[in-house]
């Protein structure tokens, strides 16, 4: 919690206290600290740092197609390969609980996640490296849950994100909007406080590249908020600028996202990630996934380090819910390629691929860890929960 915001620093108990996946996502610090206890395979490549099934979302690529991937890098950094897939495997054993699950359904959809894992990284081997750099997953196509993400990207557009976080100041037809309250959560920012975070746009402009930065120039800026945002990022600064472009039915959203460094960095002292958080979450970024966020960069505000992207556009995530019945282990194998893709990108396919071998033992040993992994989790939420750090809702 060291340098967070105090008055949010319940509120992120509070979240982690909902249950053992709710504490899972806002742990990511505890299991790099259990994860660096363990022997590693020492095989490097950037680690997405937080893989967990809810990590795994849609969203709109530069061209304007709907991407599905890995969308949360906060805590990447370059690592053991297998730590990703050690945290996707709890992740699955303790979403599949959460859907209805038995753990040994749970457990064969972590099986079937690093199965799928080793086996693309077997075909990226004998890949010509250009080509493992620009894989399409097809097996999106066969995952309800990725459809129901995807429709759900659909249909956020700018425009539905502005009459979600936006309101006309008053009833005359026409009135200019701004951002509508709604405390903790959404708090607008004015004076010079709405200055500074507008100032961040100076260095976040000069490292965008040419054609990105002659697109901004086309937006100004009208309303600046606090957002409180997902379950590890809790307590940390988030601000969202309100821009308009083309008239008001032309609205970008840019959310300027305070990075700590990686929970994985005082484990890694060769790891040497960039200097700048927010440069190292965005480059990280870049190298696992095949479309990236245009507006994707980095800034800085009164000493911290902030990393720049859109907010909300077309991006679509699933639930726990959608992970029901045969569900899980579709989705399951979707996250075992995507890492794999991502790790393909980032790492050596040829050395991965070699030591897992051809054989089950590697995937059965990552879920027999998501099993035991996920009972830990249970039992340091219920620790959190006897702590009286996070209130108890009725």
């Amino acid at each position: 919690m060291r340098g967070r915001v105090p008055a949010l620093i319940a509120l992120k108990y509070e979240l982690m206290a909902e249950s053992p996946f709710g504490y899972f996502r806002g742990a990511a610090p505890v299991m790099a600290a259990d994860l660096a206890q363990l022997p590693s395979t020492g095989i490097m490549s950037q680690l997405c740092g937080d893989a967990h099934v809810r990590n795994l979302g849609a969203y709109a690529a530069p061209d304007g197609r709907l991407a599905f991937d890995i969308n949360d890098f906060d805590e990447t950094i370059v690592g053991p390969f297998e730590w990703d897939l050690k945290r996707m495997a709890a992740s699955l054993v303790l979403a599949g609980r959460a859907a209805g699950h038995r753990d040994g359904s749970a457990r064969k959809a972590a099986v079937a996640c690093v199965e799928r894992y080793a086996a693309q990284m077997r075909t990226f081997a004998h890949m010509p490296q250009l080509e493992v750099n620009r894989f399409q997953v097809h097996r999106l196509g066969l995952a309800k849950a990725v459809h129901m993400a995807l429709a759900k990207a659909e249909r956020a557009t700018p425009l539905h994100t502005l009459e979600q976080l936006t309101a006309p100041v008053s009833t005359r037809p026409g009135a200019p909007r701004r951002f509508k309250e709604s405390k903790p959560v959404l708090t607008r920012v004015t004076g010079a406080r709405a200055a500074a975070v507008l100032a961040s746009l100076d260095p976040y402009r000069e490292m965008l590249e040419p054609q990105r930065r002659h697109l901004l120039s086309f937006y100004r800026p009208v309303d600046v908020a606090f957002k409180v945002v997902g379950t590890g990022s809790v307590g940390l600064r988030d601000y969202c600028i309100y821009f308009e472009g083309n008239g008001p039915a032309d609205p970008l959203f840019l959310q300027i996202k305070e990075e700590a460094a990686s929970a994985y960095a005082p484990y890694l002292p060769d790891a040497h990630p960039a200097p700048h958080n927010g440069q190292r979450t965005a480059e990280g970024q870049r190298a696992m996934q095949i479309q990236t966020d245009p507006f994707l960069g980095w800034t800085h505000m009164g000493g911290r380090q902030y990393l720049v992207r859109q907010l909300n556009d077309h991006k679509g995530s699933i639930e726990i819910g959608d992970l029901a019945g045969a569900n899980l282990k579709a989705y399951a194998e979707v996250c075992g390629e995507l890492l794999a893709r991502g790790h393909g990108r980032s790492g050596d396919p040829q050395v991965i691929a070699g030591y897992m071998g051809s054989g089950t033992a590697c995937a059965e040993a990552m879920a027999d860890f998501g099993v035991a992994y996920a009972d830990q989790t249970v039992k340091d939420w219920e620790q959190l929960r006897r702590s009286g750090k996070a209130k108890q809702k009725a």
